[in-house]
């Protein structure tokens, strides 16, 4: 009978194969907060960037600080099947919770004093699954990388008066937001902006195949546009003032187009958008029922992570929800630890 083989090799290779690991995840670690290389793009780098030139305004999100938050439901008609098996495309309704706000890290900015707006939107299904998605209401992004995007924030803070010639001269894709800035109207309502995807996700049908795909939400009210200066006039805060004001008086709603790439569409640029005549899709309704004030609604909490996705969407090549997932995190753990921050202490009251 031949002698047992001793069982240390084996331990040690066991040990070897663990310890690997270790080495493996802590290096992929390291890589991913930039301790390999000091001028990669992090995100307490880019977070950092998105602070006014005094700080950043503690215990509030990074960026798009100001806003409203909604809860209401997300009426699927069932179209939405042939793209994704997702169950918020299934015919039903389904709870959502979202935040309308304005594309600036501070919350006391005046309306009429910031030019892209967004919503924040979670719908979740009796599955258990939970898709979340962060929008705004450009038709394209203002550059095509995250990287570019870290070096329009260093730029727009720089005291050197040619930051932004420099910046756009590397940037060119930038020319068509400050065209858009320009010409585009304004509105005095949430309720009369659309709110875009802009980056591209990958959705699955029912027998596996994939399309790439971007959303929008149209709003069914009627738009009427106006100017900065009379959205000036109607005070600072007007936005909020007149969501809530709207929705008490009865709810509003949006519906969700889904945008079907042609194979040779570009799928990892936000800032190039598809051409017209894409296949579209309307997949269903955003009804919103209730408006709510941030500091004690159900948006305070909710981290809008793209990349919190349920079966039957993924993301795609563009690289934007990635990095928007890992800021998201970053500025989520910073107001979080600064809770006592907010809500801020209103003027007159005692500390």
């Amino acid at each position: 009978m031949p002698e047992p083989q001793s069982s240390q090799p084996r331990a040690l290779g066991r040990l070897a194969l663990i310890a690997g690991i270790i080495v493996a995840g802590s290096g992929a670690f390291a890589y991913t907060a930039g301790w390999f290389s000091p001028d990669r793009l992090t995100p307490t780098r880019l977070v950092n960037a998105l602070a006014p030139p005094d700080g950043p305004v503690l215990g509030h999100r990074r960026n798009h600080a100001k806003g409203i938050c909604f809860t209401g439901i997300f009426e699927a008609n069932g179209n939405g099947s042939a793209l994704s098996r997702a169950q918020a495309f299934s015919a039903g309704q389904y709870p959502v919770v979202g935040r309308f706000n304005l594309g600036t890290p501070n919350p006391d900015a005046a309306d009429a004093t910031v030019r892209v707006r967004g919503m924040g939107l979670q719908i979740s299904t009796p599955d258990g699954a939970v898709w979340r998605a962060a929008m705004i209401d450009l038709p394209f992004f203002p550059v095509s990388t995250p990287t570019a995007f870290y070096h329009l924030l260093e730029a727009s803070k720089s005291k050197d008066p040619d930051a932004m010639k420099t910046f756009i001269a590397a940037n060119p894709e930038f020319s068509a937001f400050t065209d858009w800035a320009k010409s585009a109207p304004w509105t005095a309502s949430y309720a009369e902006d659309p709110y875009n995807s802009l980056n591209a996700f990958v959705f699955t049908d029912g027998a596996g195949a994939n399309h790439a795909v971007r959303w929008s939400l149209r709003p069914q009210a009627k738009v009427t546009p106006i100017t900065d200066a009379e959205l000036a006039k109607l005070g600072p805060n007007h936005l909020e003032d007149e969501i809530a004001a709207r929705v008490a008086k009865e709810p509003q709603r949006w519906t969700m187009v889904l945008t079907v790439a042609d194979p040779t569409d570009p799928t990892s640029d936000p800032s190039r958008m598809w051409p017209a005549g894409r296949r579209t899709v309307e997949a269903g309704t955003l009804v919103v029922q209730n408006i709510e004030a941030e500091a004690d609604g159900p948006c305070r909490d909710v981290n809008f992570d793209p990349t919190i996705l349920p079966d039957g969407i993924k993301v795609s090549d563009d690289p934007f929800p990635a990095a928007r997932s890992a800021a998201y995190a970053r500025s989520y753990d910073l107001r979080t630890a600064e809770a006592k921050y907010y809500p801020r202490t209103v003027e007159g009251d005692q500390p």
